[in-house]
């Protein structure tokens, strides 16, 4: 998993030097719809949960792993904070989940966690790695 690590260090590294830096980050949107620094909150959210499901997937199989994205933002009162800080923390979480899985166990790769909020919703790592990356970029994008 060596490539997605890569991937994903490109990714926050194309973000920081590129973008973060000319960011509107006290942007107001609609109700019900997240600002810029919402979005990069929801990334550190899908971030500490991801950690957590590549980190037990190594030693764990089946295992339940779920977050409601909605309510962890309102929760954490990113508008509120440091955009210089919120993107230290997302860059610095990524920068440990690719580290992660530079290192991950070939035979793991295959390990499964459930991500099912209304049921079971079976994945292997392999497949959270490639969708984290992807979610990530998308959400990246919608930064502006």
């Amino acid at each position: 998993m060596e490539d997605k690590a890569f991937e994903l260090e490109n990714a926050v590294n194309d973000f920081v030097d590129a973008k973060a830096e000319i960011v509107d980050w006290d942007n107001i949107v609609n109700m019900g719809k997240w600002n810029n620094k919402e979005i990069l909150g929801h990334l550190i959210d899908s971030a500490n949960v991801n950690l957590q499901r590549f980190v037990r997937a190594t030693y764990e199989d089946g295992f339940k792993l779920i977050y409601h994205q909605d309510e962890w933002v309102a929760a954490q009162y990113y508008s509120e904070a440091s955009s210089k800080d919120l993107i230290q923390l997302w860059k610095h979480l990524n920068y440990q989940i690719a580290r992660v899985l530079k290192h991950y166990p070939p035979e793991r790769r295959v390990a499964l966690c459930d991500t099912g909020k209304h049921g079971v919703n079976l994945h292997t790592v392999e497949f959270l790695a490639a969708d984290y990356i992807e979610h990530l970029q998308h959400h990246l994008y919608q930064i502006s």
